[in-house]
């Protein structure tokens, strides 16, 4: 019930009130009116019941009266024309306002119980697409596939199909994304609306342009501008259109980018138009103008991150820190360099995770923390790894729907000339058949030709392997090898408790070799000094050679004397070496120095350098002996004297 305040009383109100104009006269109307409404009240208890009655009686019928009209079809419209309005808002601000898209769509949600059908179906669509912006693939997918399952809505199924589109291929479900763009196509002929042909090969320039077949896209997008867009769809199809030929470097002018930049940034489409700028950016370090390019993203890093694109974000960070670092901007590379991982570990397969960490590992080595920059080296091979496996994923999936495509089209033309002309069943049948062995013949060579191929890559990893590790001269170890075979067992003879043993030994005069019969002749010495030095090692020994003329034997299990003996017998067998073979008569010594793990510990660097020690020694003793690292060596010494040689022979080598 209304009541109007006449000064400090209240008043109900009636015909004549209304009527009173001034404040003056509802005041004494409002007085004589409560007098004799306390006058009737005097009256019987009877009188005063049945008012009472007829009082509340109204009050209930105002009470139906609400509710009624705020049932009725005047309201229920009124809810509905506000939601209309809440989604043609949002449907307009979708991808060049994120946080208005999101208030409006967070409004309608609300007044979800307001909407039609037909209104909740939108609603559906915009929530999926949010969920797309928002980075959230899986469940947009999912609300997707949910509303193409129940919409009957013709041209909203291929609006549906168009994202689920999209988001197959943010997700990597390439094979998928392309199967569904398939069947948005097909759908198209069944919509009464142009609009959706738009959508559908907007859809399918994006696709392509994601997966590397930037032909393709280049070809959507180029007939979709020539029919009627709205200048979002423009903006799309000029955006796609740029995407492609940059990478397919059909475009080398900045200012045409730049154009499509300033189109998009128009009409208020802050995801395209950041897009078109990371393009442009692009465009402008491939053209020396890098920082023109760093000026470019810096001045719209806000409107990037005001997007909410995770993908967007991640990439114009990378960016920024490839350019920072290649400007020796160094502290602003490694911000931007973190920013972009922050914003891309949801998306291990991503170019910007990849030129992130490169990024950081760069700087890392340049400061000098080879800790921090192995760390960063072994992030970048995993994230490189996962974006080329991204890469062979799109083209595979490209190739496999590809071929899904002509194996439909066959099925379908060989149905065809089933339904037109039964008299060829059997050459349809024959031929299908033929088809079917081509396919296992292809199958056949496809599984034969790789394993060719792993054959032959095999046995190049194996022919690069023994020529990182063998002397190409002797055959025997080279010296990184014999190092790397040399700790190894000095290594496991230290677990083991055995003693090892190394004998190093250096050829007599090898340079007058050279210098009196030619290097051939001394190449074919040191051959010759190899094999007879296999025969002195066992399969478990290590021979190599170090460099030059100097030879060194690691022999496992073998102590002090028995190596000695053996360096011995080997010295004799150097000696005994017929040169003739040659054309020249020249005698082949060499002088050996051999000690123990016993006297020299297990350490590689220690044993070389004690048997080294005692090479020189018998060098400077005269050459042609064996000299053995130990305190009481004198047995040893008196066992290793030179063998005599015939006094002409010994007086030419000498001269030599």
């Amino acid at each position: 019930m209304i009541s109007w305040a006449v000064g400090p009383r209240w008043c109900a109100p009636s015909s004549r009130l209304t009527k009173a104009r001034s404040r003056k006269e509802r005041t004494v109307m409002c007085r004589r009116t409560t007098k004799s409404v306390r006058m009737r009240m005097r009256g019987p208890t009877e009188a005063r019941v049945q008012k009472g009655s007829r009082t509340v009686m109204r009050r209930w019928l105002a009470v139906l009266f609400a509710v009624a009209l705020l049932a009725s079809p005047v309201a229920f419209a009124g809810g509905s024309e506000r939601i209309g309005e809440l989604l043609e808002k949002a449907e307009g601000v979708r991808s060049s306002d994120a946080l208005a898209f999101r208030r409006l769509l967070r409004e309608a949600n609300e007044a979800r119980a307001d909407a039609s059908e037909t209104q909740r179906e939108q609603l559906d669509y915009l929530n999926a697409y949010s969920l797309t912006t928002g980075g959230r693939f899986p469940e947009a997918i999912a609300a997707a596939k949910s509303l193409l399952a129940t919409t009957t809505d013709k041209n909203l199924r291929v609006r549906a199909s168009a994202l689920l589109v999209n988001s197959y291929g943010a997700t990597r479900q390439f094979a998928e994304g392309l199967r569904q763009l398939e069947r948005t196509l097909a759908w198209l002929p069944e919509s009464d609306d142009p609009r959706m042909r738009v959508h559908a090969m907007v859809s399918a320039s994006i696709l392509y342009n994601l997966i590397g077949q930037y032909e393709h896209g280049l070809d959507y997008a180029t007939r979709l501008q020539k029919l009627a867009l709205s200048p979002r769809e423009k903006c799309f199809a000029r955006y796609t259109e740029a995407e492609a030929r940059f990478f397919l470097g059909k475009s080398t002018d900045s200012a045409d980018i730049a154009t499509v930049v300033d189109f998009c940034a128009s009409i208020r489409e802050a995801i395209l138009s950041n897009l078109g700028r990371q393009l442009l950016a692009r465009q402008l370090a491939d053209n020396g103008q890098r920082k023109k390019a760093i000026a470019l993203l810096k001045n719209h890093l806000a409107d990037v991150e005001a997007t909410r694109y995770p993908r967007l974000i991640g990439e114009t960070h990378a960016l920024l820190a490839q350019y920072m670092l290649e400007e020796e901007s160094l502290v602003s590379a490694e911000e931007h360099a973190k920013a972009a991982i922050a914003h891309s570990t949801d998306i291990a397969y991503s170019q910007p995770l990849v030129m992130a960490y490169h990024t950081l590992y760069e700087l890392a080595q340049r400061a000098g923390d080879a800790r921090a920059a192995l760390d960063y080296f072994r992030k970048y091979a995993e994230a490189d790894k996962a974006y080329l496996n991204e890469v062979k994923a799109r083209e595979l999936a490209y190739q496999i729907v590809r071929q899904e495509t002509l194996q439909k089209s066959q099925q379908i033309s060989v149905l065809d000339q089933e339904n037109q002309v039964l008299q060829l069943q059997r050459k349809v049948d024959q031929q299908a058949a033929q088809n079917t062995r081509l396919i296992v013949i292809l199958l056949v060579l496809l599984v034969a030709s790789i394993g060719y191929w792993a054959f032959k890559i095999k046995r190049v990893q194996l022919s690069l392997k023994k020529m990182a590790e063998t002397d190409a001269l002797t055959g025997i170890c080279n010296r990184h090898h014999f190092t790397i075979r040399a700790e190894r067992a000095l290594a496991e003879c230290a677990r083991n408790g055995e003693q090892a043993a190394l004998i190093m030994y250096d050829l007599d005069h090898f340079k007058n070799i050279n210098d009196r019969f030619g290097h051939g002749t001394g190449d074919w010495a040191l051959k010759e000094v190899a094999e007879a030095s296999k025969g002195f090692c066992r399969r478990i020994d290590v021979l190599g050679r170090l460099g030059g003329e100097e030879f060194a034997i690691l022999m496992y299990g073998c102590d002090l004397r028995a190596a000695a003996r053996v360096a011995e017998d080997c010295r004799v067998r150097l000696a005994q070496i017929d040169t003739r073979e040659t054309g020249h008569v020249f005698a082949i010594t060499g002088s050996f120095g051999v000690t123990s793990s016993v006297q020299s510990g297990y350490s590689l660097a220690r044993l070389l350098s004690h048997a080294d020690r005692q090479l020189y020694r018998a060098k400077h003793l005269g050459r042609n002996r064996v000299c053995v690292y130990e305190n009481e060596s004198e047995a040893v010494r008196a066992a290793s004297n030179v063998l005599e040689l015939p006094q002409r022979e010994r007086s030419e080598h000498l001269g030599a």
